[in-house]
């Protein structure tokens, strides 16, 4: 499974880009998007905006689960209390990776081996539940960057550490 994760500011600027594979179950931790998924990406995510707009206020939960569904690409929210997204694509693996239709789609989740890894059915308790911890210790991460004296509302997050700290706990939870 690929993840791209995004950390999106109040005026809807990216604050921070991160993108992994999945470690668990034989994962190396690389990113398996094609050339033309990559460049998808970000506007997959910035189109679930909308969506997650319209989810934030009909719940009282920081975490909204999985809110939007691109072809083979669901698009987690995580809301902190002054309206930063955290956003997390994942592209479930299939046996055909290079093209992401709907058929692809149905094959992974009726797949018998792909059916027992967490990644197979991203709308899994299992799956909500290894993304809800991802986002909370990414969270975690996150105030402790914000509340540096030197970080300023809606500035791009460049530190090695916080970095380091998101790929640590995608290679803990996914």
């Amino acid at each position: 499974m690929s993840y791209y994760f995004v950390i999106v500011g109040t005026q809807d600027n990216p604050l921070f880009e991160y993108e992994f594979g999945t470690s668990k179950q034989g994962g190396d931790g690389q990113a398996r998007f094609n050339e033309q998924a990559r460049h998808m990406n970000q506007f997959i995510v910035h189109s679930s905006l909308d969506i997650v707009e319209e989810v934030q206020w009909g719940t009282g939960q920081m975490y909204l689960k999985c809110v939007d569904k691109f072809f083979n690409n669901y698009v987690s929210c995580f809301m902190t209390g002054a309206n930063v997204k955290f956003l997390l694509l994942h592209q479930p693996t299939t046996t055909t990776t290079t093209t992401a239709t709907s058929s692809s789609a149905t094959r992974s989740s009726s797949g018998s081996s792909a059916a027992t890894s967490i990644g197979a059915n991203p709308t899994s308790p299992q799956t909500e539940e290894a993304v809800r911890s991802f986002m909370l210790e990414v969270y975690e991460s996150w105030v402790k960057t914000v509340m540096s004296p030197f970080y300023h509302v809606n500035m791009e997050v460049r530190s090695p550490v916080f970095r380091q700290r998101v790929a640590a706990a995608g290679r803990k939870y996914l």
